[in-house]
């Protein structure tokens, strides 16, 4: 049951420590760490093991957080901040790279599957449910024979870390419809971009 005193929560995935910050892996967490420097915040250490901070964002109180764990266990402090926060299902949406669309392409979706996205996979297995909104940023696929596992923990090519600059600010945007709109309406401009 959504009230109107429900904050949303919205969190970035990636792993922590500077080794991954610039991995592909780590999208969802730059979408963060950008809607926190727009709000004029930092993301301070939270006792559910991520870092968080409240901000207004599209009218409406929200909690961004980035997990201070692993990418494969992200459903602990995911867990944690919305049992703190009182957050219901229906108010949370994750951001997270998505190898089965292209660099670039923005999709949103609630529920379905993981699509082998281990961080996906422990935010379902802790919250119980995989129904939960998502901002889908496309990293695409490994070239070659690459192993994706390899691919996700490997740094955006400089072309791609030019084009970041525009993705972004536009998966901010994106999020910032979800919270305007329902999805129907949010997908409809996404996708049409």
């Amino acid at each position: 049951m959504v009230t109107d005193t429900a904050p949303w929560l919205i969190v970035g995935l990636g792993n922590p420590g500077p080794t991954y910050a610039g991995n592909r892996h780590n999208i969802g967490a730059m979408v963060i760490e950008r809607m926190a420097q727009d709000a004029g915040v930092a993301l301070r250490a939270h006792k559910a093991h991520a870092r968080a901070a409240s901000i207004q964002l599209a009218g409406e109180r929200a909690i961004i957080a980035v997990p201070g764990s692993y990418m494969n266990e992200s459903g602990g402090p995911v867990s944690g901040l919305m049992k703190f926060f009182k957050v219901p299902l229906d108010r949370f949406i994750v951001i997270h790279d998505e190898l089965d669309i292209d660099f670039g392409v923005l999709r949103l979706k609630r529920g379905g599957g993981e699509g082998g996205h281990n961080g996906l996979r422990s935010i379902s297995g802790s919250l119980g449910s995989r129904d939960y909104l998502r901002v889908r940023v496309g990293i695409g696929r490994p070239p070659g024979r690459m192993d994706a596992a390899t691919y996700v923990l490997k740094d955006f090519a400089s072309t791609q870390r030019q084009e970041l600059e525009f993705l972004i600010p536009a998966a901010v945007e994106a999020t910032e419809l979800l919270l305007q709109r329902d999805l129907a309406d949010a997908q409809n401009v996404v996708h049409s971009r």
